[in-house]
């Protein structure tokens, strides 16, 4: 064959393939195109027959480049109740904003078809409550009757939620908002195992958690088994009104869904109520058990430390519905705590108006709502404080003068005084609103005992408490010379109770200052000699 005819049908059978190819092309997109309704009808006609539910979906996009790509959004499965009253109108037990994934061409034809990784955007899982739960599994169970499988290797979602509903109306759903969440190993019967990134509203945070879920228990979602560990970082304590500092958190997790034991600690370097406006280091360390399905947490216990003091807490936090958020009620204890660590945490004085050892117990609540803390927070019980030192000089030089007067003037003109004068001081309070009331103090130094009632104010603007002083010496014992005299004739007077000397006084005024006086005109309204004798029970602590 001739050299020129050969370079021609070579030509031609170049140029057929070209056209052939062209002609291909063109034909795949007209298929495509043409193929993409069909295709999304048959996907709906088959979801829909497939868990025999309403199928929604917005768009599907095929197409062929380096194997099948797949794109879609707006796709939602109904049941056959609505799974979440909370919301308007009828939502759908699983919905995703936007899918996306690619795989060979051969894998079409293959039974199952593999996918290696799968793309889904705006991911909504809404888990009925537990009297609709049979529809997740009659879900599940359709589903492995279709012939037609797909495996996939790994799911990786962002902007997921997932919905725990609740039958009891003053339940809101518990929701999970979950940034970045990756799951693998995923097959009937085997747990799922994930990585996920959350982002938690209140304290703002950044959680990191790993760990697997399942598989699940259809029958009692509750019983399914999760485990897992966990990172909680930077978390702004400011964004919860009334505390401040920022916070970090490790811990573990393992259990069932229904009862997640959780064991952690926290450090906040920073902690702050800012109602006193001190910054001081807290720490903690807590074993709690958290209901997965409806959000309440069941601490046993919290170990806590404040600069040099420790207590022990135990208690419930509670999702309520109106208004949004948890009650958190808590029993607490303090065995080896200083007086002017509490006060330097919770009063705005500085430095705090006393120093001592100090043993309590208390009722902690602090109600739902967005108010600040320290007017929510709320507290009931009692401490013991054996030997108070105050901190300001002119308290604590009219405490020492006391204590000398009621033993006796002619101890000071001895020079008999005491180096140090320390205060017993115990009793019952509450606080509501900020302000501390007691309905219950009694005030103890050598030669004199106080009963009292009154309220201190927080921000350390306000004292105003009334009682009865009761010293060992009487009035003509508390001077010398000629005033002795003259006084014996008032000592039966005051002599009362088995004292030598009893009078009411008042304490009013401000920290900075604080105003000393009588109180005849309020006398009736004292305690009476019953309670004044009577036992008041042992100090906190102490039993």
């Amino acid at each position: 064959m001739q050299p020129g005819r050969q370079t021609r049908r070579w030509r031609w059978i170049v140029g057929i393939l070209l056209v052939f190819s062209v002609v291909v092309a063109v034909g795949v997109r007209l298929v495509m195109a043409r193929a993409q309704p069909i295709l999304r009808a048959r996907v709906i006609e088959t979801l829909a027959a497939r868990f025999k539910s309403r199928v929604e979906l917005g768009q599907l996009h095929v197409w062929v480049a380096d194997g099948v790509h797949v794109e879609g959004n707006g796709l939602r499965i109904y049941g056959l109740t609505d799974p979440n009253a909370w919301e308007p109108g009828v939502q759908p037990l699983l919905a995703v904003g936007e899918f996306r994934f690619q795989t060979a061409l051969r894998s079409l034809f293959r039974e199952p078809m593999h996918v290696d990784v799968i793309y889904l955007d705006g991911l909504v899982v809404n888990i009925p409550p537990t009297k609709d739960r049979q529809e997740m599994k009659d879900l599940r169970q359709r589903g492995r009757k279709m012939k037609m499988s797909i495996v996939v290797d790994r799911f990786v979602c962002t902007r997921t939620k997932l919905i725990i509903n609740t039958v009891r109306a003053s339940k809101p759903p518990l929701e999970f908002d979950i940034s970045d969440l990756r799951m693998t190993d995923i097959g009937p019967g085997q747990p799922l195992r994930f990585d996920a990134n959350l982002t938690n509203p209140k304290p703002q945070g950044a959680i990191h958690s790993t760990g697997q879920f399942g598989p699940l228990d259809e029958k009692t979602p509750r019983d399914t088994a999760v485990m897992g560990d966990y990172s909680f970082t930077n978390a702004n304590l400011a964004t919860l009104s009334g505390i401040a500092g920022i916070l970090s958190s490790t811990g573990t997790y393992g259990g069932t869904l229904g009862r997640i034991e959780v064991q952690g600690q926290t450090d906040t370097p920073d902690f702050q109520i800012t109602v006193s406006g001190h910054r001081v280091p807290l720490h903690t360390e807590f074993h709690a058990m958290v209901d997965g399905t409806d959000g309440d947490t069941y601490l046993d216990p919290v170990k806590a430390r404040v600069l040099h003091s420790s207590f022990t807490a135990r208690g419930k936090i509670v999702r309520i519905k109106s208004p949004p958020g948890h009650d958190i009620e808590l029993d607490v204890v303090l065995g080896n705590a200083r007086i002017e660590d509490l006060l330097k945490l919770g009063v705005k004085t500085d430095p705090p108006i006393m120093t001592g050892t100090v043993a309590m117990r208390t009722r902690l609540s602090l109600p739902a709502g967005s108010e600040d803390v320290s007017n929510r927070l709320e507290l009931e019980g009692n401490f013991h404080i054996p030997a108070a030192h105050f901190t300001n000089e002119k308290v604590q030089d009219k405490i020492d003068s006391l204590s000398v007067l009621s033993r006796g003037a002619h101890r000071a003109a001895r020079g008999e005084a005491d180096p140090t004068v320390t205060s017993d001081l115990q009793g019952r309070f509450t606080l509501r609103q900020g302000v501390m009331t007691f309905s219950y103090l009694h005030f103890l130094i050598p030669g004199t005992h106080a009963d009292v009632t009154g309220q201190y104010s927080l921000d350390g603007n306000t004292f105003d408490f009334h009682g009865l002083l009761r010293l060992d010496a009487k009035l003509s014992q508390m001077t010398t010379g000629w005033k002795s005299i003259l006084l014996k004739p008032v000592d039966p007077f005051f002599q009362k109770h088995g004292a030598g000397t009893e009078f009411p006084f008042k304490i009013s005024g401000t920290r900075e200052a604080p105003r000393f006086g009588l109180d005849f005109h309020r006398k009736d309204e004292h305690p009476k000699e019953d309670h004044l004798t009577e036992g008041h029970g042992p100090a906190p602590g102490t039993r």
